[in-house]
């Protein structure tokens, strides 16, 4: 089912890795829709990443509803799920192919959290600012520093090549014969 009143969207579904895509490509459609344009990459990767946590981490069922709303200069995505137990943010080791999804979904949003309700489940959201929305002071956690190291260069190959003056390579032909 999926409505559209005004500026809120819903979606139930089963988040399967195929309804995944699906979503996220309804989420970005109905961005485009409102001209929110400059939302769809984050608000499609945020999502991504709450239903991925529904699917790999959801019981007893995978069944969940995504809604987005746009109310003044804020989009509230939204996941609820029927899985009362409430998602742990995880210190991901810096080659871990998984335990990142609420870690990206703060980086990427200005505001995002849990909410129980009840022994029915819960709901995980995030918001964005809208283009043009003055930028929030709201607390947010301190994104962490990263120290780039020192670039090492590779061992040459061949002669080097000057740049400014280019070789010429053979014609080539793409007709046979």
């Amino acid at each position: 089912m999926i409505s559209y009143p005004s500026r809120h969207c819903a979606v139930e579904l089963q988040a399967l890795p195929s309804r995944i895509g699906q979503v996220r490509r309804i989420v970005s459609a109905q961005l485009r829709y409102w001209h929110l344009d400059p939302l769809i990459d984050r608000a499609a990767l945020g999502v991504t990443e709450l239903l991925t946590n529904v699917h790999q981490h959801a019981r007893p069922d995978k069944t969940c509803t995504v809604e987005i709303e746009l109310l003044l200069d804020r989009l509230t995505v939204s996941v609820h799920d029927h899985d009362p137990r409430l998602p742990v943010v995880a210190d991901a080791e810096a080659l871990a192919t998984c335990g990142r999804g609420l870690a990206m979904v703060a980086a990427l949003s200005e505001s995002w959290g849990v909410r129980p309700e009840g022994e029915s489940g819960k709901v995980v959201w995030f918001s964005l600012p809208t283009p043009g929305a003055a930028p929030s002071t709201a607390a947010r956690p301190p994104r962490r520093v990263t120290v780039e190291q020192p670039v090492r260069r590779l061992a040459a190959v061949g002669p080097p090549v000057d740049l400014r003056r280019p070789e010429r390579a053979p014609a080539r032909s793409a007709v046979a014969g």
